[in-house]
Order: structure tokens, then sequence, then C-alpha cells
């Protein structure tokens, strides 16, 4: 199925729909009884990978007797991003227990099939565990899978007996494990729950105080889109400033070429623009089809940043995209109200696909 259609799985947004996920998990299915679920995954489905980093490819027979952690994951995925410092804590401090974590790296975006893109970012996020690469969705459709993260936790007999959607109950997580692993008779099992802070753009969200949803740039599922004129499909337009911007609207400025997925620059000194309130704001970008780097510049409210400028920018806003990935734009340091962001490429070329929040 054609990534522009992903709105029908109903991945865990961030923002408003984050928060509900985070305040209540009312999305997570019932945990299992001792038989497992009723015709649920198994970890057949595996076969259905394309490639495997960290490992060889694992068959439910390579598995039997392990207890298994499957995370499914996408590495712009912000949701994703925040997960997996605990998916990786709980993989070493169970590594000598009997458990086995198997990350599938299931993309939302094209330019997320490339090889080198999922390589560079397995080792970006420190991900030593095996990952199965899910590029022809043949894992996730074998999972039923509909979220971005989704964890599905497997008994010593390959029965699913707990899994999540989204972000949260951690602990939960982690002791469904301890308990699997017991049942499993495991020799060697540390005790308490992992102590996880992360840094950057995995530091956990300060939901209290998000307002702003994630937003697509491409007009598959775009929204809240202001320039006058609105968005043209798949052709160069010259695109004005809009005239004002609620909370949560945003616009083009400048040359650019909107496709399904992402909206290309044609011209250097193209801008975004977005209304937004949350304490943190990132951008998935990718450097142009020619891979040279593209230099820009943050403003809040036509200021620099200064203490409040994200991982990926300095203190006078200024960033470089040189891969495909998630940037960390902004991080505010002080009370969370509604800001004008502007980001002005200094470079044609650069691809941008859709805004987080956090």
């Amino acid at each position: 199925m054609p990534l522009s259609r992903l709105s029908k799985l109903l991945k865990v947004f961030t923002g408003i729909a984050l928060a509900a996920a985070l305040a209540s998990p009312a999305i997570e299915a019932p945990r299992a009884d001792a038989q497992g679920f009723f015709g649920s995954p198994q970890l057949s489905g595996l076969s259905g990978a394309t490639a495997w980093l960290n490992s060889k490819p694992l068959t439910a027979k390579d598995l039997k007797g392990k207890v298994v952690l499957v995370d499914f994951w996408d590495y712009s995925c912000i949701n994703c991003i925040r997960s997996v410092p605990y998916i990786r804590a709980w993989a070493d401090k169970y590594k000598d227990s009997g458990l086995v974590v198997i990350g599938v790296h299931a993309p939302e975006f094209d330019v997320e099939k490339l090889m080198p893109n999922v390589e560079r970012a397995v080792q970006k996020f420190h991900i030593t565990y095996p990952v199965a690469v899910d590029n022809d969705r043949k894992i996730w459709y074998a999972f039923n899978n509909q979220y971005w993260p989704a964890h599905y936790l497997f008994d010593a007999k390959g029965r699913l007996r707990y899994q999540h959607f989204g972000e949260g109950e951690y602990d939960v997580t982690e002791q469904q494990i301890q308990k699997l692993l017991q049942d499993a008779n495991a020799k060697s099992m540390p005790t308490g729950i992992a102590s996880v802070h992360g840094e950057g753009a995995e530091a956990a969200a300060d939901i209290r105080d998000v307002r702003s949803p994630e937003t697509y740039i491409g007009y598959a599922r775009s929204e809240n889109f202001v320039s006058p004129g609105g968005l043209r499909q798949d052709s160069d337009r010259t695109y004005p400033e809009p005239k004002h911007l609620d909370r949560n609207d945003w616009g083009l400025i400048g040359e650019w070429t909107d496709h399904p997925q992402a909206a290309v620059l044609r011209s250097a000194g193209g801008k975004i623009v977005f209304r937004f309130h949350a304490r943190d704001l990132h951008l998935v970008l990718a450097p142009g089809a020619d891979g040279k780097p593209v230099r820009f510049k943050v403003t809040i409210d036509g200021q620099a940043p200064g203490e409040n400028h994200g991982t990926d920018t300095d203190a006078q806003g200024n960033g470089v995209v040189t891969e495909d990935r998630l940037y960390q734009l902004v991080r505010q340091r002080g009370p969370v109200e509604d800001h004008t962001f502007t980001i002005e490429f200094e470079d044609a070329g650069v691809q941008a696909f859709s805004f987080t929040f956090g």
C-alpha cells in the first residue's frame, strides 16, 4: 500500500493524541492469560524481513525457549525515538536472562527504506540488538500492527502474552518481561525497574504543554495550511507569506514543489512558518537528490532562539541538513506559550516531511 495512504493506520500522534495515549492506555490491548492471545501475531511473521542488521535472520525456531520483545519503530518517529532508551536498557539488562529484543524498522516515508539511512540510524541510536528491516510491510501486516511504536512480548513458548501501543507504561512492560523470564526459569534475573533518562530528542515529552499535533507537509495528509492560494500538487509554485497564523497554522514561503510525502525547495531563501505551542519542535528533513548539505536558520517570533535552541541548531539558530532524519530545532527552557517558528533555507533542494512536538 502506498505510504501516502498510511493515514488509515491510526499512528499514535504527538500533540493532543499523544497526550491521550500517555494519560490513559485506552488503546492498549488487554493482557493475555496463560494461553496467550487468540488469533494473535506469531514470531513466524519475522520471515517477511527484507534485511537484518546486528544479527543473522532470526526465525521462530531460533527463538524457541527465549522471551522475545518485538518493537515496531521508525527512525524519524519522535514517539519511537523517545521509547528507544527504554528498549536499549531492557536489551542490555536482561540479555543474560533469556530476553531477545528485536526492533522491526517499518518506514513511514520512502527515504526511510534506503539501507544506508537505516544503518546510520541504528548507529546513531546505539542500537545493538537485532533489527529486522520491514520495507515491504510484510511483518507489519503479519502482526496486524497499526502503531509506531508498538511492543509485542512473547513467552518462551512463542505465545504473545502482552502488547502495548505508543509511549508510556514502561514500568508495566518491564514487569511483564520479568514475569515471563521468571516463568521461563531464568537463572540470572536483575531486580528493580531500569532507570532511564533520555537526552536531546530522546527526552520524555512535556505532555502537559503540548498543544500542537503532528503536521505533515506533503499534500496527501497536510492540514492547517494557510499560505494564500493553497497547496499546488506536484508542480512548482512561488508561495506568498501567510497574512496571519493562528495556533497550529503553517505555510510555505518561496518556490516549492509539494509532493504527497514532502515539499521540495526549488530556490534558495525559501521558508516554512508554523504557529505552535509546545516545549519541543522537531522537523523531519532530508537533503536534495544530490545529497549536498543545506544550511538553514531558525527564528522564534523573529528572533534568534538563544537558550531555546534545539540540539540541531545553535543559539543563533544556525543548522545544516546533512542526512535524512528528524531534527530537533526548538527546546524551550522557560514557560511554554504560543510562538511563531520560522526556518529559512539558505540553499535549494531540501525536502521537508513533517513537524512533531514534545
